[in-house]
């Protein structure tokens, strides 16, 4: 079996944190449900302590989703960590996720701490959240910044809270400052630094502030990182966060590079997609990876003779794959012959060459007015002609 990576979904938290977003506990229900179906490993539901509505979100759902593992997000402060495992009661499969900054821009400028006193601080939130609960992951909060001004603490950081009880260590890139090759050599060398590494699973958190939190998130698995954090559309503070459907569908296509395989149903991703944006009036970009309205539609005559011939010439995830019905052809100005005798053919018309050449002629004048040329046009040009 190849090796597993859990998918750890954020939207409920990180993606309701889209300003503009605002979701009912019924739509946050709605979602949740259609997480697990979808088969995501855990699901962050709140932040239990921020507010009453997020108390509730993650209090509901640990109720009403049983096959799935539950996450409150606190501060590493004991008030915020009862609240979660007070939130966290009914659940089957609850996680609390505690931690603090480590950067030098966070712990000088927002906790004004020493580097020892945050370290104590931490050790302290761990050890209260395991009497809670057997599953705690630890996040560093600016991590990314924070290896690049001491990597030595971070590894004295994560060693002290695996030894205080942390089975997940998050290592977020929170302000997506991070190249990817940096970030898979951070998780490579924390790894291989720390004597007890073994003993938690490492976890990506990347923002796309420079849009790369999907190529920083796929070289976190490359270094070492068995989880990735993501949201449906990617959506999240400023830029967003990580998109699961690119991460996943990468790990799909390109198994011959990672070597490693998620419980998600790929054919449920854009029905997740389209849910998400609808709940949350976050639109999906058209030209989006693999979820966007034009990922499977091809409309240069050159892709569109190829693609015809053999679908794998222009598309290398199979539509159906992510759960679209079909590849589409579409005709403008710049398709070609190929793809103008195809949608003929869909449509019953067909022509001797003469014929077809000066239909051709016709299409393309028409094309050059039209964004896009639809069937209703090529049934007005075929009847005038």
């Amino acid at each position: 079996m190849a090796d597993r990576v859990q998918v750890f979904d954020t939207t409920l938290r990180d993606g309701e944190q889209s300003p503009g977003v605002r979701l009912s506990m019924s739509q946050k229900l709605e979602i949740g449900r259609m997480l697990e179906d979808l088969g995501v490993n855990v699901i962050e539901a709140g932040f239990p302590i921020s507010s009453p509505g997020d108390f509730e979100s993650v209090n509901t759902l640990s109720k009403e989703l049983r096959n799935v593992t539950v996450c409150g997000l606190t501060r590493a402060v004991a008030k915020d960590i009862e609240c979660a495992a007070d939130a966290l009661k009914p659940a089957a499969r609850p996680r609390i996720h505690t931690g603090l900054g480590v950067s030098n821009s966070h712990l000088d400028h927002k906790l004004k701490m020493t580097k020892e006193q945050a370290l104590e601080k931490g050790v302290a939130a761990v050890k209260l959240a395991r009497s809670f609960v057997d599953d705690v992951e630890y996040f560093m909060e600016d991590s990314g910044r924070g290896y690049l001004d001491h990597p030595e603490y971070l590894y004295q950081v994560v060693e002290a809270v695996i030894g205080a009880g942390a089975t997940v260590i998050n290592m977020p890139d929170t302000t997506g400052y991070m190249f990817p090759t940096e970030y898979r050599d951070f998780f490579a060398n924390v790894i291989a630094n720390v004597p007890n590494s073994d003993k938690a699973t490492f976890s990506c958190h990347c923002h796309n502030d420079l849009g790369m939190a999907t190529a920083n998130t796929l070289g976190g698995v490359i270094g070492g990182a068995r989880q990735v954090e993501v949201t449906v559309n990617g959506i999240g503070e400023r830029a967003g966060n990580t998109s699961l459907e690119e991460v996943v569908m990468a790990l799909h296509i390109r198994d011959d590079l990672f070597q490693v395989e998620t419980s998600i149903k790929t054919e449920k991703l854009l029905a997740a997609s389209r849910m998400v944006a609808n709940l949350t009036g976050m639109i999906v970009q058209r030209n989006k990876a693999v979820v966007g309205a034009n990922a499977y539609a091809h409309s240069s005559g050159i892709h569109q003779d190829g693609v015809l011939k053999e679908r794998t010439t222009y598309e290398i995830i199979a539509p159906e794959l992510v759960g679209a019905e079909k590849s589409e052809i579409i005709l403008t100005a710049r398709s070609g012959r190929h793809g103008l005798r195809h949608r003929l053919h869909e449509l019953g018309f067909n022509f001797p060459e003469p014929r077809f050449e000066e239909l051709y002629d016709r299409f393309l004048t028409l094309a050059d007015t039209k964004s896009e040329v639809m069937d209703d046009d090529l049934r007005e040009l075929v009847e005038a002609n």
